[in-house]
């Protein structure tokens, strides 16, 4: 596939130093193996054990409940505190000043004439055949 000039990035020189250092980076994050409980697939072994359970006509698996409640967020208190510590940061203690946008004049359109209408097509010329 041919890119345009313009989408390429422009060419840098990288020195022999900085590729053995990305090198050396990629192989400290690099993992072998993925293998614990942190990337065991349960969504893949969930919908198994339902096809299962569907294909021999048994009841479904039960599903286990969390160990740990999920926390809800009020996600409107968050935000009046987060706009709270911003206006604490930049010293603003008072309503913001709101000034009311002026309306655009309207403008007058020349009328124009109605569009005429296309009549019904007449058709001229060899009359239809009979089968």
């Amino acid at each position: 596939m041919c890119w345009p000039d313009e989408l390429l990035p422009p060419p840098t020189e990288v020195s022999e130093e900085e590729i053995a250092g990305a090198l050396a980076l990629m192989d400290t994050m690099t993992v072998d193996r993925l293998e614990g409980p942190e990337f065991t697939d349960r969504y893949t072994e969930a919908v198994a054990q339902i096809i299962e359970a569907k294909r021999e006509d048994k009841p479904l698996p039960a599903v286990e409940e969390p160990k740990e409640p999920a926390q809800v967020l009020d996600l409107m208190a968050a935000l009046q505190e987060s706009v709270s510590k911003a206006k604490a940061s930049r010293g603003d203690a008072g309503p913001a000043d709101v000034h009311e946008l002026p309306r655009p004049k309207k403008k007058t359109a020349a009328r124009k004439p109605p569009a005429k209408q296309a009549g019904a097509k007449k058709t001229v010329g060899r009359r239809p055949r009979s089968a």
